[in-house]
């Protein structure tokens, strides 16, 4: 089998990283463009009824943002890898590495800071209670994680006494109560009483324990995070690994198109600074971006190489010499009967005297 160093200085490597580099370029920035879609849908709808402001509230916000990201980066990608463009590459690599590197940071930063995330949380889900009815978006989501993981509120079920409907000194139906969405579930299937959570807010916990489910969704997803951390880092795994494997097609095949530039045998934008003319060049395979290597290189052998046989420096010359007149052959052949060697035997000669 032959090692990496062979490997990588062949067209089958060089055609399979660069289409392999295009594919996953390609996909990504079709999420990336199927999520900025669904995100400004989502966001004509939200200002129809436009109430909240923060990042963590407005889910269109963020599917927006990530579209844009994801399409952008990955058009850059895409096309760098299709044009062999070193700098398209090089910029294309180092934002991965920086979303990578940032991603990583938070998650760190989560972690050692766990009472400050939580708490900046807390503010932002209490912020999205007070225009619970008002903005479908976070009503969908929030309604979600409370039946998923068996939870009520933010930090606690108490937090949704700042909805203007649910704090105990109102007069509807709502007033001093909870979401359905926050109620026990005691069997499967049952139909849900919409005001099951009447007059909870104002009850202490010890005793609400059968009626809604008294823990905040912070800590829920906490726990259910620590208790399968298997399917945590699977998702951590899934959401990093993609940006790695970009990175490792990016790094080889932008090194592979730097060694391209560098050799004197590629057909490369450097051959116009050099002694050689492209209509000198027999191009055939080199491609349309006119950069695609080839066994054996496009340059001519110079026929000053020397290493080159005397007989094929002989040929060379002959070839480049205009045809020759019956006079000047047959002075050739009376100069040969005089020194009893041809050409090629005096080149020999000279190449064992130095």
């Amino acid at each position: 089998m032959p090692s990496y160093s062979e490997l990588r200085k062949t067209n089958h490597f060089y055609y399979f990283i660069k289409f392999t580099l295009n594919v996953y370029s390609m996909l990504f920035s079709l999420m990336g463009l199927c999520v900025l879609c669904v995100g400004v849908y989502a966001e004509v709808e939200r200002q129809k009824n436009r109430t909240l402001e923060g990042l963590f509230l407005a889910p269109a916000v963020v599917l927006i943002l990530l579209g844009l990201v994801m399409f952008t980066v990955s058009v850059v990608g895409m096309v760098g890898s299709l044009r062999d463009n070193k700098t398209l590459l090089h910029m294309f690599l180092c934002v991965l590495c920086v979303l990578l590197l940032l991603q990583a940071i938070a998650l760190t930063a989560a972690l050692i800071f766990e009472k400050k995330t939580s708490a900046l949380f807390q503010s932002s889900i209490r912020e999205g209670i007070k225009h619970y009815y008002d903005d479908l978006d976070f009503k969908n989501i929030l309604d979600y994680v409370q039946q998923k993981f068996s939870c009520c509120g933010g930090d606690e079920y108490k937090d949704w006494g700042v909805n203007q409907y649910h704090f105990c000194n109102g007069t509807g139906p709502l007033a001093c109560g909870v979401p359905y969405t926050c109620c026990v579930q005691r069997k499967v299937g049952e139909v849900i009483n919409t005001l099951c959570g009447y007059k909870t807010l104002d009850q202490e916990r010890e005793t609400l324990h059968e009626l809604i489910h008294v823990r905040g969704c912070i800590h829920a997803v906490n726990l259910w995070m620590s208790d399968n951390i298997g399917i945590t880092i699977a998702l951590c795994c899934a959401i990093g690994l993609p940006q790695l494997l970009g990175i490792i097609l990016s790094c080889v095949f932008w090194n592979l198109l730097v060694d391209m530039s560098e050799s004197a045998d590629m057909v490369d934008f450097r051959l116009k600074k050099s002694e050689f003319e492209y209509s000198e060049l027999d191009l055939a395979g080199a491609g349309w971006c006119m950069c695609l290597p080839r066994d054996g290189g496009y340059l001519p052998v110079p026929a000053s190489e020397p290493e080159l046989d005397p007989i094929d420096v002989h040929l060379e010359k002959l070839k480049k010499q205009p045809p020759r007149t019956h006079s000047q052959l047959r002075e050739m052949q009376q100069s040969r009967s005089a020194t009893g060697l041809d050409e090629v035997d005096v080149g020999r000669k000279q190449k064992r005297e130095h």
